[in-house]
């Protein structure tokens, strides 16, 4: 098992980072340190140390080695749109370089389970040149990817795990996030998805109730990471 991965989705609203803090909060059971970081996220709320985001707090929470929030999240912004809109509304130019910076600083923390976060799919842009998938690219990180599953997640699943080969970089493992249990022939696309991605699934987490770090964590197998 790496240290450290990337967690990418295939889309945006797929639960990236339910799993995220599933995934750490079953790392720090197992033993490990654990730290989460979400190098930029749009969709803050405004508070009196200044802009927050629901993702970054719940990655923090599951961190068991406590950093500031803006070494964390070094950008944030207030409206919930894309990441290179949000940032050309705020006059920052987002870049590779300096994204590249503050998630180095992180890795040099030495956890011994630390997962960068990214934003929506996998190519979503930073800018009119760079797209998130670049920081992973330059971070040379395997790639965790959460699969949300609803009707036309085979599609969105293949063609992301296809990029992330072609980009060059490792598919450690997929989650399968069930948003919709009413998707039709749901077992039979579970299977499909189990027999063309060419990762492990680390577990299949159902749609639950009451949503935590700890209950989704019960669903997943680190071991399982290649």
């Amino acid at each position: 098992m790496s240290p450290a991965y990337f967690i990418a989705g295939t889309d945006t609203d797929v639960g990236k980072t339910t799993v995220a803090a599933g995934l750490l909060h079953a790392a720090h059971q197992a033993g490990l340190s654990t730290l989460g970081a979400k190098p930029v996220a749009s969709g803050c709320s405004a508070s009196t140390k200044g802009l927050r985001n629901d993702d970054a707090l719940a990655l923090i929470a599951q961190s068991s080695i406590k950093l500031p929030y803006e070494q964390v999240n070094p950008f944030a912004f207030e409206p919930a749109i894309a990441p290179h809109l949000a940032a050309r509304e705020a006059g920052v130019t987002l870049s590779v370089q300096a994204l590249l910076t503050p998630m180095r600083q992180i890795l040099a923390q030495g956890a011994e389970f630390t997962l960068i976060e990214g934003a929506g799919g996998w190519r979503v842009p930073l800018s009119d040149q760079a797209s998130l998938s670049d920081l992973a690219i330059a971070l040379k990180l395997p790639v965790i990817l959460v699969v949300g599953v609803r009707l036309g997640c085979i599609n969105h699943a293949l063609l992301s795990a296809e990029a992330i080969a072609r980009d060059g970089l490792q598919l450690a493992g997929w989650v399968a996030n069930i948003v919709d249990p009413r998707t039709s022939r749901l077992e039979e696309n579970l299977a499909s998805l189990a027999e063309r991605l060419p990762a492990p699934c680390l577990g299949r987490v159902p749609k639950l109730k009451q949503v935590s770090a700890e209950a989704v964590g019960a669903h997943l197998q680190l071991d399982l990471l290649d």
